[in-house]
């Protein structure tokens, strides 16, 4: 028993050692490809477990879901001739590893395929198309085309591009910048013209209003002096009534305003004769109480 144990126990080794060797499990996410020697002997699309001859055969496993690939940013010319920068990314799966192998053998050689082949297709399907239709709702459709066109030549890799997708299209950055002043020239252009206009519709205003305060302000003068002239020739009218009944009153009452004319407060001198006409009511009044100048 004592001599027997070790022997079993390297038996056991050996046959775990052959079972790891002849068996191996492809996950969920993964297909195989089974290689002799380096020569493909078969695929392995179904997850589970598997066998291969040991030490003879080795197992490579590719991955079965959707991969990414961003495209490096292209300069496409479009039917307008305007040149567009075009950054775009695509997703794709490998749909036999045999061809993969055989073709590109890893994903470093796939992405070299995938650019050219991408670039290709965004050239041939944006270069028919203007800028406009470029931005516009049909770049769905664009990329569809792309992706089918793309598709045509990837089979032969085993690979297929599901989806390619456009992130930004942009004009190129001295595009960008001569458009940009060009808008900005726009822009001023049309501030002038609408301040032209605010200019003159201002002006206009004010000429009228100026002419409408003109034309108010001469009726008013006109009104003015119709008012004043009518009544002027009422108070002619009250005097000369007023002179007429009492024409000696009447010469005293303006004999009255000029005296309160001439003598104001401020040291006022006159040099008269004492007889003049102008003092003749400061001269005492006759007994009977005529004003001078009655009889």
């Amino acid at each position: 028993m004592n001599r027997s144990l070790p022997l079993l126990m390297i038996a056991a080794g050996v046959l775990f050692i052959l079972g790891y060797s002849t068996f191996f499990t492809v996950h969920q996410t993964e297909q195989a490809l089974v290689l002799q020697f380096g020569d493909p002997r078969r695929v392995v699309l179904e997850p589970g477990l598997n066998w291969k001859i040991p030490f003879v055969q080795n197992v490579i496993y590719y991955d079965k879901r959707i991969l990414d690939y961003d495209i490096p940013e292209a300069e496409v010319i479009a039917s307008d001739q305007k040149r567009l920068v075009v950054d775009a990314f695509a997703r794709y799966k490998i749909t036999d590893p045999l061809k993969f192998r055989q073709s590109v053998v890893t994903l470093a050689g796939v992405d070299a395929r995938l650019s050219t082949l991408l670039n290709a297709g965004l050239r041939q399907v944006l270069g028919k198309e203007t800028f406009s239709t470029v931005l516009s709702g049909t770049r769905a459709a664009l990329m569809d085309s792309i992706r089918d066109r793309v598709n045509n030549e990837s089979a032969q890799f085993g690979i297929e591009v599901v989806d390619v997708r456009v992130r930004r299209v942009d004009l190129p950055e001295a595009n960008s910048q001569a458009i940009y002043r060009r808008m900005q020239t726009e822009r001023e252009r049309e501030a002038r013209e609408a301040r032209a206009q605010g200019a003159e519709i201002a002006q206009r205003i004010r000429s009228r209003a100026d002419r409408e305060k003109t034309v108010l302000l001469a009726e008013a003068r006109r009104d003015a002096e119709i008012t004043r002239g009518k009544g002027d020739s009422e108070r002619n009218r009250i005097f000369a009534e007023a002179a007429g009944r009492d024409t000696e009153f009447f010469a005293f009452y303006r004999s009255m305003r000029a005296y309160s004319e001439a003598f104001k407060p401020d040291d006022t001198t006159m040099i008269l004769s004492p007889d003049s006409e102008f003092f003749r009511y400061f001269i005492e009044l006759p007994a009977d109480g005529t004003a001078p100048g009655a009889r």
